[in-house]
């Protein structure tokens, strides 16, 4: 091969580069890593990002026409559209994003890595915080379709605790499933 052929490629491979580093997916993860949290939090697939950095408040888009699902300790679901907070450590009034416990599909409200060297990070599902393991979220995992059944966007998912209830996700159509939990508890779909 000459030189003009090396520079050729050499100018082709920067260029590509250069435009694989200012694509949305990258610069998400860049700003995931600099907040001092795992890439994989968010699943691979990302169209558009947008943060506001006087606030940290994010709005990020998926490929996927509709929510999809990652497989983790747990099943992680993900709406097409995300928005939150980022600041050093966590991601706060996180919307868009909800955790499987059970057969319950509960929204996580925010994220947050305990110390680093703890290798610990938690799910703040409202009543409580699920515990995971940081290696859980080393990579972006891909995103399927949920399995047919499962509470998809704009279902009503209302968590009743001796006639206490609360609203989960916005209603896009009505839809009523009851499940037992415990004695006096109940879920509404």
């Amino acid at each position: 091969m000459t030189s003009r052929n090396w520079s050729v490629i050499l100018v082709f491979g920067l260029t590509l580069a250069m435009a694989v580093e200012s694509s949305p997916e990258s610069a998400f993860y860049g700003a995931l890593i600099s907040n001092a949290l795992p890439i994989g939090l968010f699943p691979k697939g990302i169209s558009d990002f947008s943060i506001d950095p006087a606030s940290g408040r994010f709005l990020l888009r998926l490929l996927s026409p509709s929510s999809c699902d990652a497989k983790f300790e747990t099943r992680v679901r993900y709406n097409c559209e995300i928005t939150g907070n980022l600041s050093f450590g966590r991601i706060g009034n996180l919307s868009g994003v909800a955790a499987q416990e059970l057969f319950l599909w509960l929204p996580v409200k925010g994220i947050q890595v305990d110390i680093p060297s703890s290798g610990l990070i938690y799910f703040d599902v409202g009543v409580v915080s699920k515990q995971f393991s940081l290696s859980f979220f080393e990579t972006p995992q891909d995103c399927s379709a949920p399995e047919d059944g499962d509470v998809r966007d704009g279902d009503v998912v209302v968590l009743l605790d001796h006639n206490h209830g609360r609203l989960a996700e916005k209603p896009s159509q009505i839809s009523v499933k009851e499940v037992a939990v415990d004695e006096g508890q109940r879920a509404v779909s």
